[in-house]
């Protein structure tokens, strides 16, 4: 009798366990996605948005998926933040950088001021990033050159100045790079993605000391 007793307790403790299981799988989804919530939410915190456009962005609904200007994958995981020419001022938050999922970020053609925030570095799905149009400052985080998916980097037409940091060179998807119309001072890398990259790409740099010449120009010149 004994014997049974501890064989039906133990069946009960599996199907207890599956239950379980199945319940923290179900609930994956959702807790991701309240997480990227969490995280978008932050930014429109951090933002001025006289036109409504985030009115939207409600931190009280089970996942962003719902949100305007805000794309999900089949997962309701974000894949896609679309908020160019919307009229935002206002800094970016480090939150952003835990969108894991997160493939387009266009924030271009606002009046974003603050720096780039190096946390962009741990969007390792990332393949494209528009902040052009701005006016943001200080430098290029080195942190991008992390980003491995990384195809399209417009930073174009603000105020960022310092060093183009040699760590983007390494990112093999790189197809477009703009980084004209700004304060950017030393020398341009010509190895690695940014071989095949042309002029246009960083004129009007008035600082910039033209390509870089391995044994002529040093890369680690004075430049602030």
């Amino acid at each position: 009798m004994a014997n049974v007793v501890a064989a039906r307790r133990m069946e009960k403790s599996k199907e207890g366990s599956v239950l379980f299981a199945l319940l923290v799988a179900a609930l994956l989804p959702t807790a991701l996605s309240n997480s990227e919530g969490d995280s978008l939410y932050a930014l429109r915190r951090s933002l001025t948005d006289p036109s409504n456009v985030l009115q939207s962005w409600d931190p009280t609904l089970v996942n962003p998926c719902t949100w305007f200007h805000v794309t999900c994958d089949s997962q309701n995981r974000v894949i896609r933040v679309d908020l160019g020419n919307a009229r935002l001022s206002g800094s970016l938050v480090p939150e952003l950088g835990d969108l894991q999922h997160l493939q387009y970020l266009e924030l271009y053609k606002n009046n974003l001021t603050g720096h780039i925030p190096s946390e962009f570095g741990k969007l390792k799905s990332l393949v494209s990033l528009d902040l052009y149009h701005n006016n943001f400052t200080g430098s290029i985080p080195r942190s991008l050159g992390k980003i491995s998916n990384l195809a399209f980097l417009r930073l174009n037409s603000n105020h960022l100045t310092g060093r183009i940091p040699r760590e983007l060179t390494s990112i093999t998807t790189l197809k477009a790079v703009d980084m004209s119309n700004n304060d950017l001072c030393g020398t341009i890398p010509v190895t690695g993605s940014f071989s095949h990259l042309q002029a246009k790409s960083f004129e009007n740099n008035p600082r910039l000391n033209g390509p870089e010449l391995e044994g002529f120009v040093p890369y680690e010149m004075s430049c602030h």
